[in-house]
């Protein structure tokens, strides 16, 4: 054929044909491959791409966060909602929007704020206390090292430096909190009686009724979606193992992981930082030196302390007198790490450089770092290798189980078969989940997932907490219907008459308020609905013995004007009616609040006003900043 297409395709004609199939490709084949990009950002602040991955371990975060902070009222549904998804984008969105900022104003997390944060952590505390060893055996069998930790503590750290800063300077005055307390302490007259219920006179309900009722609220009466599952269950601590470490093993595990019972040297340090702006002049830089070195030249054991409370830029220790605590190798940076191992006990460096500024170190002490003997941790070895051995053990046939489910989605029998794992079954349990496994909101998920419920494969290896996982496939399902009226019928008749009912409540209490309102006398009118008034003078906020809907009503009213009460209805709780008049409004007695008092409310309004002023912040960020969302990619 090609040599056919030769044969034609000669001379002019051939040289006008390819012309054209040469201009057709530039702009239609080549120039579209060179262009051609597929977006899969999920944001963009400015420059920056959340992407996909970004977002789910967000909403894994936040997930696992409300199933540790709800329990067994937490809703795997709503995590699905365009809502919470929003909601957990734009906590991303305005965390890169603040680390940007961080960047424009020099703000970065200091190695003091680093290190509380991290030394609070009480995964890494051993009675109480920070502990290096601990620190550094959790990071090792997480394949992580100091410094990659550190990183990731760092970052998250960022965006929370601008909105402290904020709430630090937010300065609330003394006019500010008369206004405030004189509002919270504000006491009113008032008086309140509950309107008696109604007997309902029409309690006829024909079938007509019912079955219209029954329709325009066929919502009310359904049943809820329903399945159950099949499922392959893998449990770390139903594994048996029978291998027993020798004497040797043990010992080459002690060799492998000496450094976890050393106790590496530790120095005990104070500093005094001169803080040196980001993208400073070298004015600025000179005159940081200067400052540092005069510090230095004056700095002695004894005066340290003062000069460090007096001089220093590192708020989280110059209260302290500089106090940084114990310190091991590889804890700071390695300008400072490189200066404060240089030292003897006792002396003051001259001024170091680090990324913060300028630091002079004074070394108080040095303690020198122990090992333990391999027979004083031969029984912790041994538990750890026993340990170890059912981890491999579980991850071995949590992998198989892996593989063999997804080598057959559409059956958990060769799986069960080949790992000699028996088939379960649940209960049939809602969205709302079950008992048992089905409590669990991992997986509830993953059984009403498109591709569990709908395509019908198995599921992935859902983690269930350690060493525990399952697979599942939908075994039963039974879909949302409408069930039918004859079961519903009696609740259906309680709900129209409930509905009836609540309109005669209403329209009673609506007529003895015009009453009230047009000035009879409200005792009168409380008799007349066989009810009797209730007063209270100098009523609070936290008032006890009135009803807490007619407490706050009560304080939303509007001031009496020329002595006329105010009046309103209030809806109780329990479905009923109360009417309200407030008779006399007086502001808060401030003399009563003690000094305690006031500094407790005007930190807690610096923090609300801090927020607030925080937020307007972020806002005007975004007014700057494009900002870019893909709701599909979510």
């Amino acid at each position: 054929m090609l040599q056919a297409l030769r044969t034609k395709l000669h001379g002019w004609p051939s040289i006008v044909i390819l012309g054209i199939c040469v201009f057709a490709i530039s702009f239609f084949g080549i120039e579209s491959y060179f262009a051609s990009r597929t977006d899969t950002y999920v944001a963009m602040v400015g420059k920056h791409e959340i992407s996909q991955r970004d977002f789910q371990d967000a909403m894994n975060n936040a997930r696992r966060d409300a199933m540790a902070r709800m329990g067994d009222q937490f809703d795997a549904a709503s995590f699905e909602s365009a809502e919470t998804k929003r909601q957990v984008l734009d906590q991303l969105i305005n965390a890169q929007l603040l680390r940007q900022a961080n960047d424009t104003l020099g703000m970065k997390v200091s190695s003091a704020e680093l290190r509380d944060r991290i030394s609070s952590e009480q995964a890494f505390q051993v009675n109480g206390q920070f502990d290096p060893a601990t620190y550094r055996a959790i990071l090792a069998a997480q394949n992580m090292t100091p410094a990659m930790f550190e990183g990731s503590q760092r970052t998250s750290l960022e965006p929370g430096l601008l909105p402290r800063a904020i709430i630090a300077s937010t300065i609330v005055t003394d006019a500010d909190m008369d206004r405030y307390l004189g509002l919270l302490y504000q006491r009113r007259d008032l008086r309140w009686f509950a309107v008696p219920r109604p007997t309902l006179a029409d309690t006829e309900v024909t079938d007509a009724q019912l079955d219209a009722f029954y329709k325009a609220h066929q919502a009310d009466f359904m049943s809820p979606e329903q399945v159950s599952l099949k499922y392959i269950e893998v449990n770390g601590a139903d594994l048996k193992s029978d291998v027993q470490p020798s004497e040797d093993d043990l010992k080459k595990r002690y060799e492998e992981q000496k450094q976890r019972f050393v106790q590496p040297e530790q120095r005990l340090v104070s500093h005094i930082l001169v803080n040196v702006p980001k993208n400073a002049t070298p004015d600025q830089q000179k005159a940081a030196l200067a400052k540092a070195e005069k510090i230095a030249a004056e700095a002695t054991p004894e005066n340290f302390a003062k000069l460090a409370a007096q001089d220093s830029d590192d708020l989280g220790s110059k209260r302290s007198g500089g106090d940084l605590g114990w310190l091991e190798k590889g804890v700071t940076n390695a300008a400072f790490d490189s200066a404060l191992f240089s030292l003897q006990k006792g002396q003051i460096s001259k001024p170091v450089l680090s990324d913060e500024g300028y630091h002079v170190v004074w070394l108080r002490d040095v303690r020198s770092g122990d090992a333990k003997p391999f027979a004083e941790v031969r029984d912790q070895i041994a538990k750890d290798y026993l340990s170890t051995e059912r981890d491999r053990q579980y991850s071995e046939l949590a992998g198989k189980l892996t593989d063999q489910t997804y080598q057959n989605p559409s059956s958990l029998e060769p799986a069960a078969e080949a790992l000699k794992l028996p088939v379960q079954t649940t209960e049939l349990f809602s969205r709302k989940g079950g008992t048992g496994l089905a409590a669990n909101p991992k997986l509830v998920q993953a059984a009403f997932s498109d591709d569990v419920l709908v395509q019908g494969n198995n599921s992935g290896l859902i983690d269930l907490g350690t060493n525990h996982a399952v697979v599942v496939r939908v075994d039963k399902h039974l879909p949302s219907a409408a069930r039918p009226l004859a079961e519903v019928k009696d609740q259906v008749r309680q709900k129209i008459l409930d509905e009836r009912a609540a309109a005669e409540e209403q329209k009673r209490a609506d007529a003895l308020l015009a009453r009230l309102q047009k000035g009879d006398d409200m005792p009168a009118v409380a008799a007349s609905a066989g009810a009797s008034v209730q007063t209270v003078a100098d009523a609070v906020r936290m008032q006890q013995g009135v009803a807490p809907e007619v407490l706050e009503q009560a304080f939303l009213l509007p001031h009496p004007v020329a002595g006329k009460a105010e009046f309103a209805r209030v809806a109780l709780q329990n479905g009923s009616y109360a009417l309200v008049a407030v008779d006399k409004v007086q502001d808060g007695d401030l003399s009563k609040v003690t000094a305690e008092q006031r500094t407790t409310l005007r930190g807690q309004m610096a923090q609300a006003y801090g927020i607030l002023a925080t937020q307007g912040f972020i806002d005007a960020l975004k007014a700057k900043v494009e900002v870019k969302v893909a709701p599909d990619r979510m």
